[in-house]
């Protein structure tokens, strides 16, 4: 028996190359989304109303950027960043979508927290098993998004998983900001008490 070897695999949809990069699945969403972009201009052509003309946008084009994004996101260059949301804000200067349409990023952030708050609170959740073990805080210096240790990170895969990017960036985010707070209260303070 003989078996092939390949350098991209397409998974649901998703295709990744073997060296883990999502560059190939980037260029055809981004080449699925032209198609459907000329489509629509097609129909605007033929007098659609901007407001259902939005609506078949983000149904359509925004669908097919968030399909699965959750799971391959994390594993696109700052090139293909670039080209993605250069997509979704040519559409928004055509007046295809919205003016007040959020940026990608937003959107990607947005369907991050959705997920890992389905995850964090139902137990049947398929993902549920990957999360870290609970913890409890015997301290409360800032509130946190979650009650879970925080994973080491161990090298690009790690940190391109959907899971650690939720438990690690977003606390340590805080936790820097709460920090320069604490050091500029402590500065003002000091400050009042030099005055």
């Amino acid at each position: 028996m003989h078996i092939s070897r390949v350098c991209s695999l397409k998974i649901l949809g998703i295709t990744i190359n073997s060296r883990f990069s999502v560059s190939e699945h980037v260029s055809c969403v981004i080449g699925k989304c032209a198609q459907t972009i000329q489509a629509l201009r097609i129909l605007r052509s033929h007098v659609l109303c901007n407001d259902a003309l939005h609506l078949v946008y983000r149904s359509t084009v925004i669908g097919k950027i968030l399909y699965a994004v959750n799971a391959w996101w994390g594993f696109t260059s700052a090139a293909d960043r670039q080209r993605m949301e250069a997509l979704v804000e040519r559409g928004v200067g055509s007046g295809l979508c919205a003016a007040d349409t959020p940026n990608l990023t937003e959107l990607i952030e947005s369907s991050d927290d959705t997920l890992f708050n389905r995850v964090l609170y139902n137990q049947d959740h398929i993902l549920f098993p990957l999360l870290p073990d609970e913890k409890d805080f015997t301290y409360t210096l800032r509130k946190r998004n979650h009650n879970r240790l925080l994973t080491i990170k161990r090298g690009r895969l790690c940190s391109c998983n959907f899971i650690t990017i939720e438990c690690c960036s977003k606390p340590v985010i805080d936790f820097v900001v709460g920090l320069l707070h604490f050091i500029l209260a402590i500065f003002l303070l000091f400050t009042c008490t030099i005055v």
